[in-house]
């Protein structure tokens, strides 16, 4: 199966992120994909929430040691003990990386999806990291480029650079 990973912020979050989150996550299941993320709340849970209520299959990459912080909404949860370092992990995880709002945390692994030569689509309209990166900008001597998109069309865009593969 087809893997797409949905990053963002943890915790409690505002209406709109939570909506963008459950409109991917809806989206991914909708198509067939599995939704892979860090397995927490905010919008892990809103994105992993859409995702059951579609029929989807989720999967939770854990920074703890325990499947106890996993929201209600993971499958199949995966602890690594790695702390921000399974950033890394949730970036590798999804042949595609969606973006919905997020903060530093969400940078890194942005920065790691880029690093690895993963494609990020990263959410309109929800003021989060993603939307403060230019959309086309120089690492290491490479071009690369941010996909911007709204909520409905993150997951279209995400599918087709996964079919252009």
């Amino acid at each position: 199966m087809k893997v797409i990973s949905v990053i963002g912020k943890d915790g409690e979050i505002p209406e709109n992120l939570e909506d963008a989150a459950y409109i991917v996550g809806s989206i991914i299941a909708e198509k067939g994909f599995v939704l892979a993320c860090g397995g927490h709340t905010g919008v892990m849970e809103a994105a992993c929430r859409g995702a059951k209520d579609n029929g989807g299959l989720t999967v939770g990459i854990m920074p703890e040691d325990s499947t106890e912080g996993a929201n209600p909404y993971v499958d199949i949860i995966l602890p690594t003990a790695m702390g921000y370092a399974r950033n890394t992990l949730v970036a590798l995880a999804g042949e595609v990386v969606i973006a919905v709002g997020g903060s530093t945390g969400t940078l890194s692994e942005i920065a790691q999806a880029l690093n690895f030569g993963r494609q990020v689509v990263v959410v309109t309209g929800v003021d989060g990291i993603g939307e403060k990166i230019p959309s086309v900008f120089n690492v290491d001597g490479r071009k690369v480029k941010l996909h911007m998109a709204s909520a409905e069309e993150a997951v279209e865009v995400a599918v087709k650079l996964i079919e252009e593969k």
